[in-house]
């Protein structure tokens, strides 16, 4: 995630705030630019408020703040004033919530919907997101954020068919160490939940619907194997598994099925793309003790902004990926936290995060209007997976 400025003084501010802490401008997040901007209030504007952008350089557009804003003080979205949602682009995904009555339930929907908007910053900057609202139904996931009810079947984290549901107990910290320890996934957070079912939905529209079945199977195996005895037995084995997956996948969780090796890989992309962003906006320049610039082990200059071209060079991510990540867990370990990256990627799975950067390129970046450079032969194509989890 980027860090932005004020753009009315200057000063550095981030992604969730709501008022410069310089100049007390209001701030509010513009899906169309993605951007956080300062506003002011519209002189003269009636009820519902209007606000206008306040850097001397607004284009005349009008805004209201999302209604989650104005309500639950929950979202720090804008909406176009022409826009006859009130709702933002985020927060109308969001089609179910729990019971908001409950503050242990408001509390956890906050939580959720804070991830789910650094998601959809990620998505749109790949382009895999809308920023303007249209005419036409808006490409997107559907969420449902549930609780657990008495005498109900508990509510399962999972992708279904363009719906993406989501336990909100997994917004309580104990609640989601107790599940990381019992289910043996030691990166188990929020965003991370988030981003790995995002995976199952761009898969249906990435690589189900664009027929790249045949692609998709040479890299990560034959996804039409039965995806319940599929899990059935990766949780049987349990930690006995060993660590034998780390020779071909991102994580133990990935080895269960094609599926979920899609799903968990793509979320390892969206997590390198948004710390890269992180530590390009920083000018960060790292260079492993022991090895100069443009050695194996140091990057070579500021670390790039995987978003700045609109066809980033993946070899190039992976050579900045290493040593960023090798400095984050440095500082980790000096604040006595565990490492933040606990991960170490070889050939097999960055042969898996090279095939999501190319099948995003190729739906989104500069060859998407001319040629789809990884679509595979037509395939026998199957449905959804079976609320993939």
């Amino acid at each position: 995630m980027k860090i932005f400025n004020c753009d009315h003084c200057g000063h550095p501010v981030f992604f969730e705030n709501v008022t410069c802490l310089n100049c007390d401008s209001t701030l509010a997040f513009l899906p169309g630019p993605l951007t956080l901007a300062a506003l002011e209030p519209v002189p003269g504007a009636a009820a519902p408020a209007l606000w206008q952008r306040r850097d001397g350089e607004a284009d005349g557009t009008r805004y209201r703040m999302c209604r989650n804003h104005d309500l639950y003080q929950a979202c720090n979205f804008a909406v176009p004033a022409d826009d006859a949602n009130p709702l933002c682009l985020s927060c109308r995904q969001t089609r179910l919530l729990p019971d908001l009555s409950a503050p242990s339930n408001l509390e956890r929907w906050y939580r959720i919907e804070a991830a789910k908007r650094r998601l959809y910053y990620t998505l749109a900057r790949l382009g895999l997101m809308p920023t303007v609202s249209g005419t036409a139904p808006v490409e997107a996931p559907v969420f449902e954020f549930l609780a657990d009810l008495p005498g109900e079947p508990p509510v399962l984290t999972g992708h279904r068919q363009g719906v993406i549901t989501l336990n909100v107990a997994e917004a309580d910290d104990d609640e989601r160490a107790r599940r990381r320890l019992a289910l043996h996934e030691p990166y188990r957070t929020l965003l991370g939940h988030l981003r790995h079912e995002s995976g199952h939905y761009y898969w249906d529209r990435l690589i189900l619907a664009p027929k790249r079945l045949a692609s998709f199977r040479e890299v990560f195996g034959d996804e039409s194997a039965d995806y319940l005895k599929a899990l059935e037995a990766h949780y049987a084995a349990g930690a006995s598994a060993g660590d034998a997956w780390q020779e071909a996948h991102v994580s133990a969780y990935a080895t269960a099925h094609p599926w979920e090796d899609w799903a968990e890989t793509w979320a390892h992309y969206l997590h390198m793309v948004d710390l890269l962003e992180t530590a390009s906006t920083y000018q960060t320049t790292v260079v492993v003790p022991g090895a100069g610039p443009g050695q194996a082990a140091g990057a070579s200059g500021p670390v790039a902004n995987p978003f700045a071209a609109g066809d980033s060079d993946f070899d190039e991510m992976v050579r900045q990926w290493v040593p960023v990540t090798l400095l984050l867990n440095s500082l980790n370990r000096s604040l006595g936290q565990n490492d933040a990256y606990p991960f170490a990627l070889r050939e097999g799975a960055l042969r898996k995060l090279r095939y999501v950067h190319d099948v995003i390129q190729a739906s989104t970046g500069p060859a998407a209007a001319a040629a789809t450079p990884v679509a595979a032969p037509q395939a026998a194509q199957k449905t959804s997976p079976p609320a993939a989890a």
